[in-house]
């Protein structure tokens, strides 16, 4: 079932797609029109395939066999524009901002029809891997009922252990053994001891501190009580939200370029969706390389390199700025990445652990 669910996840990223990319630079319509008589939609004559006020195809199939072709259209033809964006994006993709922004929409997936498909897909990718946090791994209070046995179960045994000792021959083989077994449990003794303070440390914010915006302090609550359950449902949750990752980004990536006035918030918009939409990919990359074999090494070393370089090269074309001018800032950027990266966690523990 996981399998038919992610392909579904696929074909519905790129549906939505289609959906947005439909307003971008093309015709619409099948181009199978007939001239002459009035739309269907509207009434307006037609002088074409489809109607030139509202752009409703002039001939409107009613067979079933319709519903299927327009799902199949609607992929096909998205896919085929994906083709021709996909190389752009991964290897020019300060270009590929910069025409789309001066007016090049027909030969392009969109910015946002873009980061709809990479990030349905993704999560499919996600499914199809199994790749998830563990939703039952008990309360923080299962846990700790877990430690207070582990804790008694070892005092016991180091009692046994040091009881046999007293009784042992001095110098013996099995006087050695049980030293080297009290040892042990002394260690880890003191390890179980210790992780109560841990724990208590790593809780998200503490019982009496309150942000004041009641959604969030109730999604840490929860998350809290039950962290893995917590992991899981933000996972799952966080797809649904993830284009606010587009408003978050625009503002700092304006204030880069805030005193120069000929670039506006839509740029920068084209900017976030563009490279937003490639880290998808890239993290889809790196999941089916994990899965056939490629080593943890390897895979760390492209996750970290490669997304300040795409980054660089994207700004360095997309705004035209000298290669010392695009490095300064790639580097505030890659910063102001990790308070973005907060605050969609922020928002994440207050709109998708609720309810």
């Amino acid at each position: 079932m996981g399998e038919f669910d992610a392909a579904g996840e696929i074909v519905s990223g790129a549906l939505l797609g289609r959906a947005v990319e439909r307003r971008h630079g093309e015709t619409r319509g099948d181009g199978h029109g007939e001239h002459g008589g009035l739309c269907l939609n509207c009434g307006t004559s037609l002088v074409g395939p489809h109607c030139h006020r509202c752009g409703q195809v002039g001939h409107v199939h009613r067979t079933i066999g319709a519903i299927g072709h327009e799902l199949l259209h609607g992929v096909v033809h998205f896919e085929g524009k994906l083709w021709r964006t996909l190389p752009m994006l991964v290897l020019r993709p300060g270009e590929l901002t910069r025409r789309y922004i001066h007016g090049e929409r027909a030969h392009f997936v969109s910015p946002m029809a873009m980061f709809l498909f990479s990030v349905f897909t993704m999560f499919a990718v996600l499914q199809i891997m199994g790749v998830s946090p563990p939703a039952e791994v008990g309360t923080t209070e299962q846990f700790r009922s877990g430690l207070s046995f582990a804790l008694e179960q070892t005092k016991d045994a180091l009692t046994d252990a040091q009881s046999d000792r007293a009784k042992a021959e001095p110098g013996s083989e099995r006087a050695a053994k049980l030293d080297k077994r009290i040892a042990g449990l002394n260690d880890e003794l003191k390890k179980l001891e210790a992780v109560p303070v841990s724990l208590n440390n790593t809780r998200l914010i503490g019982d009496k501190f309150t942000t004041g915006w009641h959604r969030l302090d109730k999604g840490i609550e929860k998350a809290n009580k039950n962290p893995g359950l917590a992991l899981y449902k933000l996972q799952a949750n966080s797809y649904k939200f993830s284009w606010a990752l587009i408003p978050l980004s625009i503002p700092f990536v304006w204030l880069l370029f805030a005193w120069r006035r000929r670039y506006h918030g839509y740029d920068h918009a084209v900017f976030v969706t563009y490279s937003l939409a490639f880290m998808s990919l890239l993290f889809i990359v790196l999941t089916i390389a994990g899965a056939v074999g490629v080593s943890m090494g390897w895979l760390a070393t492209v996750g970290l390199i490669v997304p300040p370089i795409h980054i660089f090269f994207q700004m360095k074309g997309a705004y035209r700025l000298r290669g010392w001018n695009a490095a300064l800032r790639t580097f505030v950027l890659l910063h102001l990445i990790t308070l973005v990266v907060l605050l969609f966690g922020l928002l994440l523990l207050g709109l998708g652990l609720v309810g």
